[in-house]
């Protein structure tokens, strides 16, 4: 049964998935795309097939499920539509513009029941799936203390080209919102969750509501501390880059490379180096799946639409209504000069 998928917006992200979706086994096919910008979807379609609506309403008639990659401020109209129209919805992260706007979306996903998937999509990394692996491996003990560093160039330059993020209208904000979102969800994803954080930001770019460096101090419920630093900048030539170290206490875990690593697993006897192939061996070997998420939405649509009961799918979007809520108190914290704001437990 091959699921028939409609886009809505068919920019940069738009066209990551058009990739994953080709990579994948299961058969699917782009049947329609919308973009307020037709020569935009023109080009897409002409890349990746389908052919261009007129509407959303269009493209939710000739699917069997939805991929939401517009500008931030247009996602909740587009899911609202997509789940009115009782269609499997897959949203670009972040869901809104605040945490206000996202807490919305999350509830109209809800109240229609649609089965639903956010573009989380580091938590499908092969590279983290091995440092999740590792730190809570019983040789590395507790953790201490994370170190996470998150670089790109400032998007509205360079191949993403996307204007859009540099006015906070439609982006709702800048480094920490449009791309950190992923490594607030990454570090409580693996090491589990927040307690309390305090930050500072800046605007070094001029651009008003898009901030481009954002430092966060970050407490975890069991204990351990960590830092977090966000960064838009000028260097072209690191479109974008992590680098996570994460200090336990007879093991330090060090990711070179957010995708394929190399990811480092250091201790007093020995060092072991997973990169490449290599890395996806080891997963392989330890049982650790590596499904993208491109995969398990595509299988999960089916499955419905063939009767049998889906498994459940994450991250949804309750998943990534946490992440708003870790981001939300960042920004209180940096608007407040940097003092410590408590965040209750997860769920």
């Amino acid at each position: 049964m091959t699921v028939r998928i409609g886009i809505l917006g068919a920019g940069f992200i738009a066209r990551y998935h058009a990739m994953q979706l080709r990579l994948i086994a299961e058969p699917n096919e782009i049947v329609a795309v919308y973009d307020p910008d037709v020569d935009r979807a023109r080009g897409f379609v002409e890349d990746e097939g389908g052919v261009v609506a007129g509407s959303i309403d269009e493209v939710i008639a000739a699917s069997d499920a939805v991929i939401v990659c517009t500008w931030t401020a247009a996602h909740l109209d587009a899911v609202r539509r997509v789940a009115h129209g009782g269609l499997p919805v897959f949203c670009e992260k972040p869901l809104g513009r605040d945490l206000a706007e996202a807490t919305e979306l999350v509830e109209v996903v809800e109240r229609s029941g649609v089965m639903n998937m956010v573009g989380l999509v580091l938590r499908t990394s092969p590279a983290l799936a091995a440092v999740r692996s590792l730190v809570h491996d019983d040789r590395s003990g507790a953790v201490v203390n994370v170190i996470f560093r998150d670089d790109q160039y400032l998007p509205t330059q360079g191949m993403y080209a996307s204007t859009w993020r540099g006015d906070a209208t439609l982006a709702g904000s800048g480094t920490l919102l449009e791309h950190s979102i992923h490594d607030v969800d990454i570090l409580e994803w693996l090491l589990g969750d927040v307690a309390s954080v305090a930050a500072q930001s800046s605007h070094v770019h001029g651009l008003d509501g898009i901030e481009d460096s954002v430092s966060v101090l970050l407490r975890f419920a069991s204990g351990a501390t960590g830092t977090l630093s966000s960064v838009w900048h000028d260097v072209l030539s690191r479109p974008s880059q992590r680098r996570i170290e994460i200090f336990c206490e007879r093991a330090l875990v060090t990711l070179e490379g957010d995708l394929f690593g190399p990811v480092r697993y250091q201790t007093s006897d020995d060092e072991l180096v997973l990169d490449g192939d290599e890395l996806i061996e080891w997963l392989t070997g330890r049982g650790v799946a590596l499904e993208t998420s491109e995969q398990d939405f595509v299988v999960a649509v089916r499955e419905a639409r063939a009767g049998a009961v889906p498994a459940s799918l994450s991250p949804d979007v309750r998943d990534a209504l946490r992440a708003h809520v870790l981001v939300d108190a960042v920004y209180r914290s940096a608007r407040d000069g940097g003092a410590p704001v408590s965040i209750e437990r997860a769920g």
